[in-house]
């Protein structure tokens, strides 16, 4: 053990490898947006998932089922395609469980292989812990059975209940199948129809497209084209009409610079803010100040004298004090960028939600340039 931390300490001593706090003077900020494969900001035309959807029944259950009719008649109706009857007033069980099931089917599965699938209850039962799920059909919108899910349920929350107390841990009411469903139907992906294929962007935007059209231009000649801001239809080039598979694997590997919309998303429940890059300010003045107000009771006992007949009373005391911090009044100059803004914000001692107020105050002085966007 003391030679391989001897030998990772020599090697963090070579590579110059700082252990400390980012700082954000050292962070390279000139390039906004990095180069990444076209892969991995496209979608192929044709080659999309579908959703399926089922109802099953859970068995296996300690006593944590459901007894809603709907589980007795499920029960009976499983029953009865085994050859067994059963009465309504027989079915007296906390074992089993009536389940909503959900998948996607990824493009490109084939018969035999498995997805997974997701699994949550629909009556009252409390948990599906050490649950199996009985073999149930997964349908997509037009009717057709495209997958088949059996098998154990995997839970990520547990629940334990007592006379007096009960302790319930995540969400015991859902759970999971990992490649739980066998697909028994294929789904036709026509991605390459007459000769040509089609790019999806999966953030629209034209200068993204019209780069990715060059890109591919430069590499393979004249065959690409953007059609509007998430589409680029290709031409596939004549060594590739017959592969176009293989025209997709090289062609995703290119890099490119895409381009994005100036936008800042807030989320003020959880003062999460998050900034792009390429987001603007306009020459402004910020001031930030908090007003604190501290509200302190202090109720006050009064004892009445000896054998005056008065009762004992408390009577209540309120103290309210204000202070507020001495505000400052910054200004940042026009096309302030996103490092400038931080450090602004960051000097004025401005928590998340000061942030989100300071942002959504200088969105409506007109001098954010960029889409404010409030989750």
């Amino acid at each position: 053990m003391k030679r391989v931390l001897l030998a990772f300490a020599i090697v963090v001593a070579l590579c110059g490898v700082s252990l400390g706090a980012v700082n954000l003077q050292d962070m390279d900020f000139s390039r906004v947006n990095p180069r990444v494969r076209i892969k991995d900001i496209t979608d192929v035309e044709g080659a999309r998932s579908n959703q399926l959807t089922g109802i099953g029944l859970v068995t296996g259950l300690n006593g944590t089922g459901d007894n809603s009719p709907m589980a007795v008649q499920m029960m009976r109706n499983v029953m009865r395609n085994f050859g067994v009857t059963l009465d309504a007033r027989s079915v007296r069980t906390r074992n089993i469980a009536v389940v909503a099931l959900t998948a996607n089917l990824p493009p490109y599965a084939r018969p035999g292989q498995g997805i997974d699938v997701n699994v949550s209850t629909m009556g009252n039962a409390s948990s599906l812990s050490g649950g199996m799920l009985m073999q149930s059909p997964l349908r997509a919108a037009d009717g057709k059975v495209y997958a088949v899910a059996q098998g154990p349920v995997i839970v990520g929350g547990s629940s334990a209940q007592g006379a007096a107390a009960t302790r319930t841990q995540n969400i015991p009411t859902t759970g999971r199948i990992p490649g739980g469903a066998m697909v028994e139907r294929e789904v036709p992906n026509d991605f390459s129809m007459g000769g040509q294929v089609a790019l999806l962007l999966r953030e629209p935007d034209f200068n993204t497209a019209q780069r990715i059209a060059d890109a591919i231009n430069r590499m393979y000649g004249v065959v690409a084209y953007a059609v509007d801001a998430g589409r680029v239809e290709i031409n596939l080039p004549g060594p590739y009409i017959q592969a176009p598979a293989a025209f997709l694997a090289n062609m995703g590997g290119i890099e490119i610079e895409p381009d994005t919309t100036a936008k800042v998303a807030v989320n003020e429940r959880t003062g999460t803010v998050v900034m792009g890059g390429n987001v603007k300010i306009s020459a402004v003045g910020v001031a930030h100040g908090n007003l604190v107000v501290t509200v302190g009771e202090s109720p006050t006992v009064v004892q009445p004298e000896s054998f005056s007949g008065g009762v004992t009373a408390v009577v209540p005391r309120t103290d309210i004090t204000a202070d507020e911090d001495g505000g400052a009044m910054i200004a940042m100059p026009a096309t302030t960028t996103v490092r400038d803004m931080v450090r602004v914000l960051n000097s004025l001692g401005a928590k998340p939600r000061d942030i989100i107020e300071i942002l959504q105050a200088i969105s409506k002085a007109g001098a954010l340039h960029g889409e404010l966007v409030t989750m």
